[in-house]
C-alpha cells in the first residue's frame, strides 16, 4: 500500500480520534494534517509488525501532545478564563434579574470590548476567528475580552454591593 491509498483509507479515522481529544474540528484537522506529514517522514520505520492504523493513531496522539505543549501558555489562559467567567458569570446570567443587569452593562460597554466579549461568551468563538474579525491577533483578542470581562466583573460587583 503506497502512502496516498494510507492516507485516504485512515484520514477520517485519524481525524475524527483527534477530535475526540481536541474538541475542536480546525485544531484537529491542523494536527490530523501534522501527524500525517509526521508519518509520510519516517514510512520506511514502519516494520509492519503493527497495525498501521495503531501506528498513525500513537503519532496523531503524539502530534496532540506536541502541539499543546507548544501551545501551553494558550490553554492555561483559556483555562483561567473559561473557570473564573464561567462560574461567576453564569451565576448572574442563571438568575434572570441579574442577567438584566449584565446585557444592560454590554449594552453601554464600548466597542471593541462588547463586540469580543459577546462573540466569545454569547457565540463561543475561539480568540484567533475573533482576531481575524478585526484583523488582529488571537493574542489582542484574549487582551480584549480579559479587559471586557473583568469591567463586567467589576461592575457587578459593585452593584451587587449596593443591592446589599
Amino acid at each position: 500500500m503506497d502512502f496516498e491509498e494510507i492516507y485516504h483509507a485512515y484520514f477520517q479515522d485519524v481525524y475524527l480520534y483527534i477530535r475526540s481529544l481536541t474538541h475542536n474540528e480546525s485544531i484537529a484537522e491542523e494536527i490530523t494534517q501534522e501527524a500525517f506529514f509526521k508519518a509520510l517522514k519516517s514510512i520506511e520505520s514502519f516494520d509492519g509488525s503493527k497495525d498501521i492504523r495503531a501506528w498513525l493513531f500513537t503519532i496523531g496522539r503524539n502530534t496532540y501532545y506536541s502541539y499543546y505543549k507548544k501551545k501551553k501558555w494558550e490553554i492555561v489562559s483559556d483555562i483561567i478564563d473559561e473557570t473564573s467567567i464561567g462560574v461567576t458569570l453564569l451565576d448572574h446570567l442563571m438568575n434572570e434579574e441579574e442577567a438584566f443587569i449584565v446585557h444592560q452593562f454590554l449594552h453601554k460597554m464600548e466597542e471593541p470590548y462588547k463586540e469580543v466579549f459577546s462573540l466569545r461568551t454569547f457565540g463561543e468563538l475561539p480568540f484567533d476567528k475573533i482576531g481575524k474579525l478585526f484583523g488582529k491577533s488571537s493574542g489582542w483578542a484574549r487582551v480584549t475580552f480579559y479587559r471586557a470581562k473583568k469591567k463586567l466583573m467589576e461592575y457587578m460587583e459593585a452593584n451587587n454591593n449596593e443591592r446589599h
